[in-house]
């Protein structure tokens, strides 16, 4: 439950691992540092979100929305970013390696783009 979530946040608790967020609309919410490692994220809407240095490690994100989405700093290895909207996010220091990609959406992406793509290079987009 995202007012559930947001409030727990705000009173200072970070770890959310292994939560249930498939189709959440967390839009422009400020998020960052949390742990959401292992959840399920299908289908969230994450646009705008700030996600500055989370953990999103094997966490499911397929088919959700993360355009202009602030994920600076954030773990993404090995999470599930299948059909996943990633237009004009901020990945600046993103750790995506192992992530499974399928249609990433990626055009645009991250006007500050350094990021360890899912091969284990490193972007300087």
């Amino acid at each position: 439950d995202k007012s559930e979530l947001i409030g727990r946040y705000q009173a200072g608790e970070r770890d959310f691992r292994w939560v249930n967020l498939a189709r959440a609309n967390l839009s422009e919410v400020d998020l960052s540092g949390i742990n959401l490692s292992g959840s399920d994220l299908q289908g969230a809407d994450l646009r705008s979100a700030r996600l500055r240095g989370a953990s999103l490690e094997t966490a499911d994100l397929t088919m959700a929305d993360l355009s202009r989405a602030d994920l600076s700093g954030a773990d993404l290895r090995g999470a599930f970013l299948r059909w996943t909207r990633m237009e004009g996010a901020i990945l600046d220091g993103a750790n995506l390696l192992g992530a499974a990609v399928t249609e990433f959406k990626l055009s645009q992406a991250a006007s500050r783009l350094r990021a360890i793509l899912p091969d284990g290079l490193e972007s300087h987009l």
